[in-house]
């Protein structure tokens, strides 16, 4: 199961008709590269077999992922704890920051995209406004309090 916003779903529908408007440019070339004579040695073809099969890897899974994906409604939503989809504003080591929960697919760590398979996203899960999470970090232990879910 792979969780994703409505805009993720749509921006991976729109690469999946590129990838398939392109498989027929790829045919195209493979058909002109056929007519050039001997295939052992035809570089054109080598090449454009390779694209094709890259292209064609890549169309079996982002069809698979729109299959298995579930949508995460995040419109007029109140949420009494942490959940996918939702952002929570955070306070920690006298600094504050926002991280909205995602799936794995659009984690963005830089932009404050975590994914709820982090060890991050993972502790915030569950929990709600004015709790402490303690997390283990490489530079030792890191205390989160929750301030806001939106």
């Amino acid at each position: 199961m792979q969780y994703i916003s409505s805009e993720g779903l749509e921006k991976h529908k729109q690469e999946l008709e590129g990838l398939k408007l392109k498989r027929q440019e790829i045919a195209r070339r493979l058909e002109e590269a056929k007519a050039l004579g001997d295939l052992a040695e035809n570089v054109e073809y080598s090449a454009a077999k390779e694209e094709q099969a890259f292209n064609e890897g890549k169309i079996v899974e982002l069809e698979q992922l729109l299959r298995e994906a579930v949508v995460i409604s995040e419109k007029n939503k109140k949420y009494d704890s942490v959940q996918i989809g939702c952002s929570v504003q955070l306070k920690f080591n006298g600094k504050e920051k926002i991280f909205t929960i995602v799936g794995s697919e659009e984690a963005d760590p830089a932009n404050g995209k975590i994914s709820n398979e982090s060890p991050l996203g993972k502790a915030f899960l569950g929990r709600k406004i004015g709790e402490l999470v303690e997390i283990e970090t490489p530079g030792g232990k890191v205390n989160y309090k929750i301030i806001e879910i939106k």
